[in-house]
């Protein structure tokens, strides 16, 4: 395992081969992965395209999205409400017992 902790000595214990960048950061590559020269001023910054590249991904879904805070709801009315309840209560009532055969045709209609 390793250490945790950091002390001003570590730097004399390392490699200074270990510290080396890879690339220099002052020096452009001499060709682009692809073959092609590449051009520096079009390049994005390492900012900017991890944040198109959250944009992008964050896009996608937000497409697919419906937003439903939007519409324009419209509210039952009370009576349209107890009308409901009482077809609920009707069907339910009927579908469990035979007893309230005779209630259910006088409240059911």
């Amino acid at each position: 395992m390793g250490c945790c902790y950091s002390s001003e000595n570590e730097d004399l214990d390392q490699d200074p081969e270990e510290r080396k960048l890879l690339l220099d950061p002052s020096s452009p590559p001499t060709k682009a992965l692809n073959g092609a020269e590449p051009n520096y001023h079009s390049l994005p910054s390492a900012r900017t395209d991890e944040q198109a590249l959250l944009s992008s991904i964050l896009a996608k879904p937000a497409s697919n999205i419906i937003d439903v805070s939007a519409a324009d709801s419209q509210g039952m009315e009370q009576h349209e409400y107890m009308d409901l309840a009482r077809q609920y209560k009707c069907s339910h009532t009927y579908k469990h017992t035979h007893k309230t055969r005779f209630y259910f045709s006088l409240t059911c209609h």
